[in-house]
């Protein structure tokens, strides 16, 4: 009597979508003023570093705000310069299998976890983000040496120069330039969208906080969208650079 044979097996639908792997690049920015100063901290890996992780054409990042109960987590397009910020490198973190809808619910759940009011300047900001997010999507977190500053100051805080921990608004944009920062005397209830600020960006450049796209596009049609006012500041009190503030709408 002839043997059984089972048909193939079908490959599932999930199957078919892993085979789209989705690039992980991590983008380093220096805080410090270009110089001999930055250029010997980034030699020794000591650098006050901001980062972002790139997915699909999209910049994500975390900074703080004033708004209780709102994420801190924005995206951007990439390599869009933070104020003050100069570009150092691109890492090339690796590859999730993930699919579109799994990402969006990885990057919802990071969102959720880093609200704007938790950042921290040593012990919560964006290079942790960037190490978890990158951990979330790929099992292993981003470079440790990203918040190497961070972690001298926890240990050592006397001994860390005070511009490591409350970087100072560094300037280095005018009217007639591009970047976005906004200009010494200019104040706004969102730090990072100043007036002088959005002239200064385009649309594609203005940062977005993750789930309130629709809440930016409301208020460039002219619906007023409340805004925290004063200078933000970390959990602790520390004012933040203007690179570390996230927008709040």
């Amino acid at each position: 009597m002839p043997s059984s044979t089972r048909p193939p097996a079908r490959p599932s639908h999930r199957s078919t979508l892993s085979l789209q792997k989705t690039e992980i690049t991590i983008h380093v920015y220096d805080l410090l003023p270009p110089g001999k100063l930055s250029n010997t901290l980034w030699a020794l890996g000591t650098s006050l570093l901001h980062s972002g992780v790139v997915l699909n054409n999209k910049e994500y990042a975390y900074g703080g705000h004033d708004r209780p109960g709102l994420t801190g987590v924005y995206w951007t397009k990439p390599l869009t310069l933070p104020p003050g910020g100069t570009f150092r490198t691109e890492i090339l973190h690796g590859f999730t299998l993930a699919t579109e809808a799994e990402i969006d619910s990885i990057i919802r759940r990071a969102s959720e976890e880093f609200l704007g009011t938790s950042y921290n300047l040593l012990t919560k900001n964006c290079n942790h983000f960037t190490s978890y997010l990158c951990e979330k999507l790929t099992g292993r977190p981003g470079p440790g040496w990203l918040n190497r500053a961070a972690s001298i100051g926890v240990a050592l805080p006397c001994v860390v120069p005070r511009e490591w921990i409350e970087a100072p608004d560094f300037e280095t944009h005018n009217r007639g330039g591009g970047g976005g920062g906004l200009l010494e005397g200019e104040e706004s209830g969102d730090e990072y969208y100043g007036e002088g600020s959005r002239m200064l960006r385009g649309s594609d450049e203005v940062p977005r906080l993750v789930g309130q796209e629709g809440r930016r596009e409301e208020e460039e049609h002219g619906i007023t969208i409340n805004k925290g006012k004063g200078k933000a500041r970390d959990e602790e009190g520390r004012v933040l650079p203007r690179a570390e503030r996230a927008p709040t709408s």
